[in-house]
């Protein structure tokens, strides 16, 4: 609420020097003069970020957290708390899951391969990008509902989600792969 009063009144001070209109009273830090006669003078700006505001509640819709199973290669199951907004790989990394990523995130490999367990969950997921769908189809065990744990970011809908991680993945110098010197 404070940035949007702030924004608001920065935008009209602009205005207002722009076309001349802005003056100032000496001796009077807050006083100025609009000819705009729906905005106060600054000296009646009050700005405030009480408890109770709603930038507050922007603050806790923040740090809510959704459960997630990662369902490892053997069948084990690892439930986790995820933020809101953040990606299955990232949380993965954080919470020891091993979810590679040799990428990064960056959508240049499939690395982060995971299996959306229920169709009902994988409904709610945005579709898949042209870039997540190339990777994917180098992705190892490929499924219906196979998606690239860096672009699954987390949201209240999908509380609850199963991810299973496919048995292998396709980075030979993870996989056991040694390149022989030329």
């Amino acid at each position: 609420m404070f940035i949007t009063k702030f924004s608001r009144l920065g935008a009209h001070v602009i205005k207002g020097l722009r076309r001349g209109q802005l003056t100032s009273t000496p001796g009077t830090a807050y006083s100025s003069v609009f000819n705009n006669h729906s905005l106060q003078p600054l000296k009646h700006q009050f700005f405030s970020a009480t408890a109770g505001d709603k930038s507050q509640e922007g603050e806790d819709e923040a740090n809510k957290k959704i459960s997630v199973t990662f369902v490892d290669k053997d069948g084990e199951e690892k439930q986790i708390k995820v933020p809101i907004g953040m990606s299955m790989l990232e949380a993965a990394h954080e919470n020891d899951i091993e979810l590679e990523g040799a990428c990064e995130g960056s959508l240049a490999c499939s690395t982060c391969h995971v299996i959306v367990m229920d169709m009902e969950y994988y409904n709610k997921l945005e579709d898949p990008t042209d870039e997540e769908n190339d990777m994917l189809d180098l992705a190892f065990g490929l499924t219906d509902t196979s998606r690239l744990g860096c672009q699954v970011i987390a949201k209240p809908e999908l509380d609850g989600i199963h991810l299973a991680l496919p048995a292998a993945t396709r980075n030979f110098a993870v996989d056991g792969y040694k390149p022989k010197p030329h």
